[in-house]
């Protein structure tokens, strides 16, 4: 157990040291005006230290004002780290005290004669939640409530409605403080300022230096995933780099994409998956120092979407230890004249051999032939040297291919054509464009500009892959994962056909790989 949770623990229930509930009982019936309360607090944000402190003062203030009145707490609520405005967080706590307070006692049996609370709003926000908690606490008679403004009487004639009308203009400021929370943040996100609550990997704690260690391996995570690479293969490569995430976490699979998905990485800022623009609807650029460029990002999150689906999930798949696992085919001819064609599997080869691993066609038992059989190092080094060779000769033509995007006008003119629309809209003196004319009108913009723009990112997206390519490959190839090298290879060829021969130490015939290209030009 966590020290927060062990000091959420101490503040939650019957507090240590209380007398038995016989003993309490037989101390309310010697002194009927000994009260048994019972305190409830609740924060919503228990700050970046996360150590509880905030609850753990308003017990301990609580205590200290029953102690002043001469009641006795018996039993202590807390609800840490959860918000009482909105509807979709269920508050455990103030459950079981709705519950406690029906049934008039504590799970251990301790008579409830009253409530403490800081103040009401820790209690409820909502109109739903005040209008329980006032019929669960007047459900039995001569109750005491305690707040920040003394005590209160719960029962007399007119409090609900005025509990009402102070759980409105509580919601009201709550609304007001979120407003104006999105508007600042959207204000400094215009300006280009940094508004991550927390340093974001790969920056320094001031969020606009970058730490070159951090920021090195996005570079390449970035580079590998365009190439091929699996968000998987990033997440286990930075765990065994010992890095962790700016709270102090081992990296995984969903904060790895995160990271890498995040505009940020280019210099862009984005609020709720869409770019922030500026008044010639540009992307605002950020006083942060970039990591990559807006061709790289543009990039490097369209292979993530086009390979997850957009869901961002792990997708799971084998992991093959040898390079052309299922990718040899044996092209042993049986004995009724028919091909084999069995994917061949790579095995570890024996002691004696020159060599660490092999391919072989599996046993008949297993849907093979065991007739075929290859050395794995100069296989793998044949096949390599083929595709090597052409994905130069692809790169060579590659970015050419990808002419410059050819939809600019259009966008500027639906942009133009969208903003006049708003101007003459808010112009007084303008009869023709009244809300009907100017609600039914907008949306064709809208969505045509946003159609462009999806546009716009695909083609700068195939533009900055092309750009990849123009690297020296050979170099590269060596730094690539098995994944990497295998997904390249099965964009080359289909297939690579092996025929019987050159089993054990004898010498290498290529001539017995018989390559299936998968297009004619390869």
């Amino acid at each position: 157990m966590g020290k927060r949770e062990e000091v959420i623990s101490k503040l939650r229930g019957t507090p240590e040291g209380l007398p038995s509930v016989e003993e309490v009982r037989a101390m309310v019936a010697a002194d009927p005006k000994l009260k048994c309360v019972v305190s409830y607090a609740r924060i919503s944000f228990d700050g970046r230290v996360k150590d509880a402190h905030g609850i753990e003062d308003q017990h301990r203030d609580m205590t200290n004002a029953a102690d002043t009145f001469g009641w006795l707490v018996v039993y202590r609520y807390t609800d840490n780290d959860k918000s009482a405005s909105k509807e979709s967080v269920v508050r455990d706590d103030f459950e079981q005290l709705l519950t406690d307070l029906t049934t008039g006692t504590t799970p251990e049996g301790y008579p409830i004669h009253g409530v403490m609370a800081i103040n009401d709003d820790r209690l409820y926000r909502r109109p739903s939640d005040w209008e329980r908690y006032l019929k669960a606490f007047t459900s039995h008679e001569g109750r005491v409530y305690h707040d920040s403004n003394g005590v209160q009487d719960l029962y007399a004639e007119g409090f609900e409605i005025k509990g009402l009308v102070g759980v409105a203009m509580s919601l009201s400021e709550t609304r007001k403080k979120q407003r104006r929370s999105r508007n600042s943040h959207r204000s400094r996100a215009i300006r280009g300022q940094a508004v991550a609550a927390w340093r974001p990997f790969g920056w320094e704690d001031d969020k606009i230096t970058l730490r070159p260690g951090e920021a090195d391996a996005i570079r390449q995570a970035v580079k590998d995933v365009i190439a091929g690479a699996s968000i998987s293969e990033i997440t286990r490569r930075w765990k065994k780099a010992e890095f962790i995430t700016s709270r102090g976490n081992p990296f995984q699979y969903q904060t790895v994409k995160q990271i890498l998905m995040n505009a940020r990485l280019c210099g862009y800022r984005e609020i709720k998956g869409e770019l922030v623009r500026d008044g010639d609807d540009q992307p605002i650029v950020g006083e942060w120092e970039s990591i990559i460029t807006p061709k790289q990002w543009f990039a490097v999150t369209a292979k993530i979407r086009e390979r997850g689906g957009g869901t961002g999930q792990p997708r799971g798949g084998l992991v093959h230890k040898y390079l052309l696992t299922g990718i040899l085919r044996c092209g042993a001819v049986l004995e009724d004249g028919t091909t084999c064609n069995n994917k061949m599997i790579g095995i570890k080869a024996n002691g004696w051999l020159k060599y660490k691993h092999a391919y072989f066609c599996k046993k008949t038992v297993d849907g093979g032939c065991n007739q075929t059989y290859k050395r794995g190092d100069k296989t793998d080094e044949y096949v390599e040297k083929l595709v090597i060779a052409k994905l130069e000769h692809d790169a060579a033509s590659k970015a050419q291919e990808v002419p410059d995007w050819d939809k600019a006008e259009a966008l500027e003119g639906a942009i133009t054509s969208r903003n006049e629309l708003e101007r003459r809209w808010h112009d007084d003196e303008d009869t023709d464009i009244d809300d009907e004319a100017f609600f039914r009108n907008l949306p064709v913009f809208e969505r045509r500009i946003k159609k462009l723009r999806a546009d716009k990112a695909k083609h700068d997206a195939l533009k900055a892959e092309a750009e990849e390519a123009q690297g020296d490959i050979p170099r590269e190839w060596k730094g690539k994962t098995i994944t990497q090298k295998r997904v390249a290879i099965k964009k080359v060829l289909s297939a690579v056909v092996a025929l019987p021969g050159g089993k054990g130490n004898n010498d290498f015939d290529v001539t017995l790989l018989k390559p299936v290209p998968r297009t004619s030009g390869a």
